[in-house]
């Protein structure tokens, strides 16, 4: 198998947990403490994951200074297109609990687009990191998928599951995370092809600069869906993730 399509299947695998989530979410009405701690394990499976497989690598492989100025470039860059989005009414499209935490496109033009970018800003970053680690180890880093798949659950479910609320339609939704999952598997063989062959401290920069992105979704996005109906057990679910990640990655 070639690293190409090696790149593009695992992206694919990954991204369909996106798929599975939505479904869940739109068809099933799931009470809002288990999608808050669904979404908190995911939120620690990849603060892991970023922590010992991404900033890890990228230090291990350019130094602290590459490593830091690709996170904040990442994060940057993520920040910039949240708040534009954000304006344009995709500002909690990972909120499930009320009717207008996603406002319908009749109270907001163009808030569907919206809402689709933002769902495409979240997954791009998470999907060219496996290709981006095939280029670094010669393999798919396990944990990396397991992070990025287990995260893309609730991310799917809970966003799915808004949507409906705000009145979108099975179509509309389904379509989203449809032509979501076929990016996120195009994405990580972008991460594999554009970058191969390039110098290991660029490898290093755009890993960086992917867990810089991924960083700031998870504060921005992922954590405030988990306390959105926070109980007492939230924290400890993130350690759970977290320590899940970490096992996996020392194994």
């Amino acid at each position: 198998m070639t690293g190409v399509v090696e790149a593009g299947l695992w992206g694919l695998v990954a991204g369909s947990a996106l798929l599975i989530g939505a479904a869940v979410g739109y068809g099933v009405k799931v009470p809002q403490w288990v999608v808050a701690s669904v979404m908190a394990f995911g939120a620690g499976v990849l603060l892991s994951a970023v922590s010992f497989e991404l900033l890890g690598e990228a230090y291990d492989e350019a130094g602290l200074a590459p490593a830091a100025v690709g996170a904040l470039g990442g994060a940057l860059a993520y920040t910039v297109g949240n708040v534009v989005l954000a304006r344009r009414g995709a500002r909690h499209r990972k909120r499930s609990g009320h009717g207008r935490s996603q406002p319908s496109e009749s109270e907001q033009q163009g808030s569907g687009t919206a809402l689709a970018l933002g769902a495409l800003l979240d997954g791009v970053p998470e999907s060219a990191v496996i290709g981006v680690g095939l280029l670094q180890g010669g393999a798919v880093s396990a944990v990396t998928v397991v992070a990025v798949f287990l995260s893309n659950i609730p991310e799917g479910l809970s966003s799915a599951a808004g949507m409906r609320a705000a009145g979108r339609s099975s179509r509309y939704v389904f379509t989203v995370w449809g032509t979501i999952t076929v990016v996120s598997a195009v994405s990580a063989v972008l991460g594999y092809a554009l970058l191969g062959g390039t110098s290991t401290a660029l490898v290093a920069g755009v890993t960086a600069v992917a867990a810089g992105a991924i960083l700031t979704m998870i504060a921005d996005t992922m954590i405030p869906e988990a306390f959105e109906n926070a109980h007492l057990a939230i924290g400890l679910i993130v350690v759970c993730g977290f320590l899940l990640s970490f096992a996996l990655s020392h194994a």
